[in-house]
């Protein structure tokens, strides 16, 4: 009886170890939540882990129930050890305003424990939300609002050799008030280096021991920050090509065997499930502590993940099923843990990695354009038939190599026609130049505003729809796109000689249609004259172009008398 009551003691003992309340203080930081701003936790627990970013150790979520009575599971992050216990924040967006309920719960080996119930009221807001997938031409925010991107790549900050104006502080502010409202960024061993211990090429990192860099963490706050205050929206890229490759960033990566990784070769860090669970301690750290940020418009996996796929040659280094199957499986997980489920995508160059156009969970396609910006208008009608999703050009320049201000004409002509190029094109993203330093050299990024001034009119005249039709207008180049009762023609003489443009195209309508003349370059429209249709077709005065000069036409239908 002795040794039965001394082996109940025992098992009492262990029980009441593990029962021990994990949780200290915590305290709601936000004084007012609401309704898409980020609501901030402070949470001390009495514990500290080996390995506090590895989710297979230990995880911390909020486990809400939204107002609507549906579940929304809010990972947490590590923050700092203190004493002898750690500090964890938890950063949550709500997308409902109303009262929410719900615990935090710590995860760890030895089980599960929740912390007291938690409440808290969600007031309105005047903004937006998130973005997500619409249709063809549009993205959509939370509240119904339809956006389309305009902008350009701001791949890095400036270089260690290069003109070091060229901030997040400087290029956001000049492309927000200059009508831009989307860009693209990097996260590589130079530019928000999260993953790297090893930098390089940079003077604002510095080379760190830490599982996540703390420069790149600061600099990612700040970059967060600054987007939400002008307006932004931007796509952040989480790996580049160069990453996997030999001659690149391999040899100093975090997930190389040689540096203490668990990957061998490029092809395992695909492949291997120590090196895709690293990934996926990444992508759970990065939704805790960013994902409340409703001006990441989406998350990027790669670029040009092709150009490590092959050799300059196009010899497979990285078979294709690998690649597909990673992208499928961290798509998956990353719309799992998301509770805001941002748009998903990744890139490539200029060769299709084998089903990964196809994969259910990537929100759009991408492919990046050099040297052939007359090509872009015909990517998206193929893509689009192929794999039945919005289409983006993530990159387009006349040249790849480098920004050489030799061929400065060339490249602001490229930049001007691209950007027309996507607006008259099905594509929620208009393609995004490469080349931010020279193009603010050049004093291109006014030219956004006169884009954007039509983007925002087609999208308040469309009210989501988009009705492309075809416009003889001679040797020019001639797109026509119907916005409801509006029709937009955009003209281009894409030729070394001055010409005349007569148009003519077919309308739906008898009304009368007044017709305005849009310069671009001068922002500035004119008014041609009212013009009626004679069998269902109208006819314009002929236009007169300079070479490579481009116009847009907006007509709009007049009301019955």
């Amino acid at each position: 009886m002795k040794k039965w009551a001394t082996l109940l003691g025992l098992l009492l003992a262990a029980g009441a170890s593990y029962a021990q309340q994990p949780f200290g203080a915590i305290s709601l930081a936000t004084p007012t939540p609401r309704e898409y701003v980020k609501t901030e936790w402070d949470i001390a627990l009495s514990e500290q882990y080996k390995q506090p970013y590895n989710q297979q150790e230990v995880t911390l979520d909020l486990v809400l129930t939204a107002p609507n009575g549906q579940p929304v599971v809010v990972p947490g992050y590590f923050d700092h050890n203190e004493g002898t216990g750690s500090r964890w924040k938890v950063r949550f967006a709500p997308r409902q305003t109303g009262a929410y309920t719900g615990r935090f719960r710590l995860t760890r080996k030895a089980g599960t424990q929740e912390s007291a119930p938690t409440r808290f009221v969600v007031a309105a807001s005047q903004r937006p939300g998130f973005l997500h997938k619409n249709d063809l031409y549009t993205f959509r925010f939370d509240n119904g609002q339809l956006f389309r991107g305009v902008g350009e790549n701001v791949g890095w900050e400036a270089r260690s050799f290069e003109n070091q104006k060229f901030t997040y502080e400087y290029l956001l502010p000049t492309l927000a008030k200059n009508g831009a409202n989307f860009f693209r960024t990097w996260m590589c061993y130079w530019n928000l280096p999260l993953e790297w211990q090893k930098v390089s090429s940079t003077k604002r990192y510095v080379n760190s021991t830490d599982y996540f860099h703390p420069g790149a963490i600061r600099r990612m706050d700040e970059l967060v920050h600054l987007t939400d205050s002008l307006g932004l929206y931007f796509m952040l890229t989480l790996d580049w090509h160069g990453h996997l490759m030999e001659q690149g960033g391999w040899r100093n990566s975090s997930y190389n065997q040689a540096n203490g990784g668990p990957a061998r070769t490029p092809t395992e860090f695909f492949t291997l499930p120590a090196a895709q669970q690293k990934y996926k301690n990444k992508l759970r750290y990065v939704v805790a502590r960013w994902g409340y940020s409703t001006n990441i418009a989406a998350w990027e996996f790669f670029n040009e993940v092709d150009n490590a796929v092959f050799t300059q040659q196009d010899s497979l280094l990285i078979p294709h099923a690998a690649v597909t199957l990673w992208h499928a499986e961290m798509s998956r997980y990353l719309k799992d843990i998301d509770p805001y489920q941002h748009l998903v995508t990744t890139s490539i160059s200029h060769r299709d990695i084998l089903g990964m156009n196809s994969i259910p969970y990537l929100d759009f396609n991408q492919k990046h354009i050099y040297k052939h910006t007359e090509k872009i208008p015909a990517i998206y009608p193929d893509y689009i038939q192929n794999f039945g999703k919005p289409y983006v050009v993530g990159e387009f320049g006349f040249r790849w190599e480098d920004a050489d201000p030799t061929y400065a004409t060339d490249f602001n002509y490229d930049y001007r026609r691209g950007l027309w190029y996507g607006l008259f094109s099905a594509t929620p993203v208009l393609p995004m130049t490469w080349w931010w330093e020279l193009f603010d050299d050049q004093k291109m990024t006014p030219y956004f505003r006169a884009v954007r001034t039509i983007s925002d009119q087609m999208l308040a005249a469309s009210r989501g729809q988009f009705q492309p039709f075809a416009v003889q207008a001679g040797v020019v180049q001639s797109f026509g796109m119907r916005c409801g009762n509006k029709y937009f023609i955009y003209l281009l003489n894409d030729s070394p000689t001055a010409t005349r443009a007569p148009i003519s195209f077919g309308v739906a309508t008898a009304q009368k249609l007044r017709v305005q003349t849009f310069a671009p370059g001068r922002q500035q429209f004119v008014k041609l004259g009212d013009f009626t249709a004679q069998n269902q077709r109208l006819t314009l005065p002929a236009q007169p172009l300079a070479p490579r000069q481009e116009v847009v036409l907006v007509l709009d239908a007049l009301p019955k008398r």
